[in-house]
């Protein structure tokens, strides 16, 4: 009988990396934003609104 390795131990694969592996978090977080908005079918304009009343709060926070 063959040993099979467990879910838990490591099994020497290639690790292939994404660009955004070393991107900057801002990339980051506008791609996972984007597929967010796209995954959930969230109306273009719809986002744009309320990304600039996020953008208004978030500068409030950044300015008190």
């Amino acid at each position: 009988m063959q040993d099979t390795p467990s879910q838990t131990e490591s099994v020497d694969q290639p690790v292939q990396c994404s660009p955004l592996d070393n991107a900057p978090d801002e990339i980051k977080l506008a791609v996972d934003l984007i597929y967010l908005l796209e995954s959930n079918e969230v109306d273009p304009k719809v986002a744009l609104e309320a990304l600039k009343i996020v953008q208004s709060d978030l500068e409030q926070k950044i300015n008190s």
